[in-house]
């Protein structure tokens, strides 16, 4: 009995005996240990255990029965699946869900900690629930994700926010039974959060969004402790999944009638280099995935420390792993480059790109980019806009620069003014536009294959979906060319979309070598 076991046995016996005080609150033991860039930088060669046995406990399975759940997402792709999973676990103790707030048993809060902004905005959605816990306080509230991995965050919902009954990080979540059991018994605020990441647990129950794309995770945490970013403390050292059971879960969902799947991990690209003796890397485990009769294969997020000739070669073979290559560069100017902690260069990252070019002649590249970064000068900025010209991306996600507490950056001078930041973002995103404009005007008069998945979101009356570079597409069709790949004749090239004439379903709908 390991001492996880120990103290849950302790608990369930000392529960027991005192049940009739209805306040199990002093049988709980709450350890919460913040996020450290000394501890996290000591990270050495612990070995990574594998539960492949995971299951509910049957004493929690009817734990929801009768009650309502609802989770807020913020963030990334991996907070979405994070959502999937939570949904799993929920549904399989008898809960329901709900899409009305006002209605909901249980409400979590699935978090973001990458930008300050995104911080501000759980914060405001904590506040607007207070009401509501006034007029339901049976109702569960509780707060997870990135955000709850973060010590001054948990210091402030502990100080400001009683509203909140429970806090749980990104590796526990499947104890999410056990600290909803606690924060139903304890009196006060039910807070465990594990700053050692977790192992990696397969076969957690899963709610997908939809049944026509769907997320795989391939690998968790980050090693690469990129001067600005948290993400290394929230979620942890990498830790690969092992490839027969990724593939098997690809294989399920194909199974299961999926059109897509995106392969998801901080940083895809160095998938496997964790595994001690696995001579394996992403590159292989797309060639397997190829193989798979499934349409369409996504990743994300690549670093360009990690991405390899393996990986092109196989992206260059076709089948179904998409032409579309995500490559943040987040600066053109190698000495913003070093104090962001990128380790490549300006000419490092674009000999990659024409590496991938030669052999991928008609991929889509897309990119991240930081403004404003401390000390970046004007002249700096300006090679970011060069490097945008001399690649010419089909499109970019582009940021002011967010200070966050506990990074390397944060405790540099913010010595560039904001009106200079807005500036700057103002320049670069003209440039954006400029280029997206520009690879859209490409299509016109063009047959896409579009996988189609649902009525638009600016009209009921027209179905969209996107192609295999990621391109909007909005056409006129059956509703019953939901969920299939469908060719459309591209009519209009907008700025970030496309227009069409639906022609059918497409011929290429399953592409597999």
């Amino acid at each position: 009995m390991n001492e996880e076991q120990r103290k849950q046995t302790s608990i369930d016996v000392l529960a027991e005996r005192d049940k009739k005080t209805k306040d199990y609150s002093k049988y709980f033991e709450h350890v919460y240990q913040p996020p450290s860039l000394k501890e996290a930088r000591k990270r050495g060669k612990e070995k990574v255990h594998y539960n492949r046995d995971f299951q509910i406990d049957e004493k929690y399975r009817g734990m929801g029965k009768g009650k309502t759940f609802l989770i807020k997402t913020y963030g990334c792709q991996m907070n979405a699946h994070d959502t999937e999973v939570m949904a799993g676990i929920l549904s399989a103790l008898g809960y329901q869900p709900t899409e009305e707030i006002d209605e909901a048993d249980v409400i979590l809060i699935n978090t973001c900690a990458i930008r300050e902004n995104a911080e501000n905005k759980v914060f405001s959605e904590i506040g607007n629930l207070k009401h509501l816990k006034k007029e339901k306080p049976e109702t569960v509230i509780g707060v997870c994700g990135c955000m709850s991995q973060e010590e001054s965050v948990v210091n402030k919902i502990l100080k400001s926010y009683q509203n909140v009954d429970m806090i749980f990080g990104t590796h526990n979540i499947h104890r999410l039974p056990e600290i909803l059991e606690e924060a139903y018994l304890s009196k006060a605020m039910v807070v465990e959060v594990w700053s050692k990441e977790g192992d990696v647990i397969e076969n957690l129950p899963k709610v997908r969004k939809g049944n026509i794309k769907a997320w795989v995770n391939i690998m968790y945490g980050c090693d690469k402790f990129c001067t600005y970013c948290i993400v290394p403390f929230t979620r942890g050292k990498e830790r690969s999944r092992r490839p027969q059971d990724i593939i098997d879960e690809v294989r399920d969902l194909a199974r299961q009638g999926y059109q897509e799947v995106t392969l998801l991990g901080q940083n895809v690209n160095s998938y496997g280099k964790d595994i001690d003796g696995l001579e394996y890397g992403l590159g292989d485990l797309l060639e397997d995935i190829s193989k798979i009769d499934i349409p369409r294969v996504r990743f994300t997020t690549s670093h360009p420390w990690d991405f390899t000739d393996r990986m092109i070669e196989v992206i260059a073979n076709g089948g179904n792993i998409v032409p579309h290559v995500h490559l943040p560069v987040q600066s053109g100017n190698n000495a913003v480059l070093k104090i962001m902690g990128r380790k490549y260069t300006r000419e490092s990252y674009l000999d990659l790109v024409n590496r991938i070019k030669s052999k991928i002649p008609d991929v889509a590249l897309t990119t991240d980019i930081i403004v404003g970064y401390p000390n970046e000068t004007a002249e700096q900025f300006e090679e970011t806009l060069t490097l945008y010209d001399e690649v010419a991306f089909e499109h970019a996600y582009t940021y002011i620069y967010s200070q966050r507490d506990g990074t390397p950056a944060a405790k540099m001078k913010d010595n560039v003014p904001l009106e200079e930041k807005k500036s700057r973002l103002q320049q670069l995103n003209k440039k954006v536009a400029y280029y997206s404009e520009q690879a859209m005007a490409q299509y016109e008069g063009q047959t896409v294959q579009v996988l189609c998945e649902g009525a638009s979101k600016k009209d009921d009356t027209v179905l969209a979906g996107y192609t295999n570079k990621n391109k909007l597409v909005n056409f006129k069709a059956p509703k019953e060319m939901i969920g299939k790949i469908v060719d459309v004749k591209v009519d209009e090239a907008k700025q970030f979309s496309l227009n069409g004439t639906f022609l059918g379903v497409s011929e290429k709908a399953v592409v597999t070598q």
